[in-house]
């Protein structure tokens, strides 16, 4: 595994090690450039999170409301202007963080720069967290959406919800920009759909339909006359949710082309428009047409019942909802694979996490994203209800510690105005640190305690590989200028086992490589073994290569043991040598034909590195 030096294969390579809050040098090229995101497909590859939360957000503020009957339900509208407040503030402030750390990272970035190692990671660890449940999240609530519309298909959900992981996962693999040109369709059809029913909801008088709801049992408490503040705040967390996915933009800033800053200024100020626009929209016409929520029913489906009839168009917002709420998780998969090479550069994860593929994309986080998700996924059963308490807890820390970082980044920058700056940033640090709180208090029976302890066990992972690097960057004294090189005399053992146009290429590459060749082969005492010993001690004195064969016997049929132990015994006898095991392999010319290989190169080279310090060659003798 590379640990501690850059990988030297050009396809993939880890991001350049450069301060937050600087821009990383050279503007990428036309090439590169083209995998790279515009604020248009921002909004489709890093937004869909916090624009699906419409579906959800509204409702979940009803549903609490509902407890204090019709009375409560008057308080939709206020809450929702309090969330939609909170999503201004956050909205400036992550301008400001893209501002001033235009190689993303935002949360993480913030707290490493101006709050220290233990906050940066409890940032990332928060939002690694947020982005997992995400997809999870979202997966099962598209899905819940597509069984609702078929039930035939419910015993059937884990297998539809591994399906939309693997179907986004595979979009992310051909590179952001891909994935953001796929999902353009179905986001504006979810935003125009919207806003057209709030529109259109807001000329009527009266609700147009409400077959939906027909027939189904209110969840209104009827006996209720007051509402406390307690119901408030649990409402306002509930409804919270809707702001999962702000910061997705300012993590990801070095995937929008240049000017990669203002493009992702554009499409955190889009994203904050569009989002506020509908929470408000949308509890206007809970209010304007007195909607009740009922059990079976979406209050979203009763809000386009009521506005647009129960038509093609009701059947179109549905249809819209259930794509979006499914491909929402691709605001993680934009997000979190370029916050977990930030970490892998910083040594808080493998480095592999650093690595990028030609399209700009960083593979292994994905891959490593779209495993844990499946896990998440077939341990709830996909179902939604046992995932929605346990999310959009850890964002709120991670909301916190970035607005408390960037009033310290301005403290000590003081350029023009930032005072101003600083106030936005400390208020919107009150009150995401005053959400967090209540978010977690109002859930944390309900599941929130998961969140609680898996937060700093995650903290102390990072923590434990960054210890790791430490040991080995010490081991092999990284940073520091290491002796001259000096010639030592070069000896290579090859393992044959027959005589062939494959040994003659190995033995050409041992006598080019080292300065004494040693060919081995290891031979079995049994019966039926013995023929084919001989002939190949026969065979190879008829050759005659000028290199001498060694045979090693092997009692217990083991291949790895006795070359193993030969080249130990050669290292104690000659210790100043530098020991190489050159094996040779044949490289089928198809890919299906690697099955009728024995995998000897490989058995081999396993127990050569896990028993000694000899280096290892393999030489692939391809076939055309």
């Amino acid at each position: 595994m590379s640990t501690v030096s850059q990988p030297a294969n050009r396809p993939e390579q880890p991001p350049p090690a450069t301060t937050p809050g600087h821009a990383t040098g050279a503007a990428p090229g036309p090439a590169e450039d083209r995998h790279r995101l515009t604020a248009l497909q921002g909004l489709a590859a890093l937004s869909l999170d916090a624009m699906a939360s419409v579906a959800y957000g509204p409702e979940s503020i009803v549903l609490v409301l509902a407890t204090a009957g019709a009375y409560g339900l008057g308080f939709t509208l206020p809450v929702t202007l309090a969330i939609a407040a909170l999503l201004a503030v956050l909205v400036l402030s992550y301008r400001q963080v893209i501002a001033a750390f235009p190689n993303g990272g935002g949360s993480y970035a913030v707290a490493k720069t101006h709050l220290g190692r233990r906050p940066a990671l409890v940032a990332a660890a928060s939002l690694v967290l947020d982005y997992i449940l995400n997809v999870a999240v979202s997966v099962t609530a598209g899905v819940a959406a597509l069984t609702s519309a078929f039930p035939h298909l419910y015993g059937y959900r884990v297998w539809i919800c591994l399906a939309v992981l693997v179907l986004v996962t595979g979009i992310n693999l051909r590179g952001i920009a891909d994935s953001a040109r796929a999902f353009l369709l179905p986001t504006a059809v979810f935003v125009v759909s919207i806003l057209a029913m709030i529109v259109v909801g807001l000329f009527r008088d009266a609700p147009a339909s409400t077959v939906t709801a027909d027939g189904h049992a209110s969840v209104l408490a009827h006996n209720a006359t007051s509402v406390g503040a307690l119901l408030l705040l649990k409402a306002f967390a509930s409804g919270c949710s809707a702001l999962t996915g702000v910061e997705a933009v300012a993590n990801a800033v070095p995937s929008f082309r240049a000017p990669a800053p203002k493009r992702a200024q554009r499409t955190e100020v889009a994203l904050g428009a569009l989002l506020g626009a509908m929470l408000i929209g949308l509890s206007l016409l809970i209010g304007r047409f007195h909607l009740q929520p009922v059990e079976g029913v979406t209050v979203l489906a009763q809000l386009a019942d009521a506005s647009l009839g129960h038509n093609w168009a009701f059947y179109v917002v549905q249809f819209a909802t259930m794509v979006l709420l499914a491909l929402a998780a691709n605001t993680s998969f934009g997000g979190l694979p370029v916050l977990m090479g930030l970490l892998a550069r910083d040594n808080y994860l493998p480095h592999v996490f650093g690595l990028k593929a030609d399209r700009q994309v960083h593979r292994h986080g994905v891959l490593a994203l779209a495993a844990v998700a499946a896990v998440l996924l077939v341990f709830s059963g996909g179902d939604v209800n046992t995932l929605v308490p346990l999310f959009a807890i850890g964002v709120f820390v991670g909301f916190t510690l970035c607005q408390a970082g960037m009033v310290r980044h301005w403290h000590l920058e003081r350029s023009t105005g930032w005072l101003g700056k600083a106030l936005l940033n400390g208020f919107g640090a009150v009150l995401t640190a005053a959400s967090a709180i209540v978010v977690t208090a109002t859930k944390f029976t309900e599941g929130a305690w998961l969140i609680v302890i898996a937060l700093p066990l995650l903290v102390l992972a990072f923590e434990a590989v960054h210890r790791a690097y430490g040991r080995i960057g010490d081991s092999v004294a990284l940073g520091r200028v290491p002796e001259p090189p000096r010639r030592a005399q070069s000896l290579v053992v090859v393992p044959v086992s027959h005589l062939s146009r494959l040994t003659g290429e190995a033995l050409n590459a041992a006598v080019s490589l080292g300065d004494e060749v040693i060919a081995v082969t290891v031979t079995y005492g049994t019966p039926d073994d013995r023929p084919a010993t001989e002939a190949l001690r026969r065979d190879w004195e008829l050759w005659n290569p000028g290199v001498d064969l060694l045979e090693l016997p092997s009692p217990t049929r083991s291949l790895g043991r006795p070359i193993t132990s030969y080249v130990q015994d050669l290292t104690s006898r000659r210790p100043d040598a530098r020991i190489t095991v050159l094996i040779p392999e044949v490289e089928p010319a198809h890919l299906w034909q690697r099955i009728l290989q024995n995998q000897r190169g490989a058995v081999l080279a396993h127990a050569v590195r896990r028993d000694t310090d000899a280096a290892i060659c393999r030489l692939r003798f391809r076939l055309s």
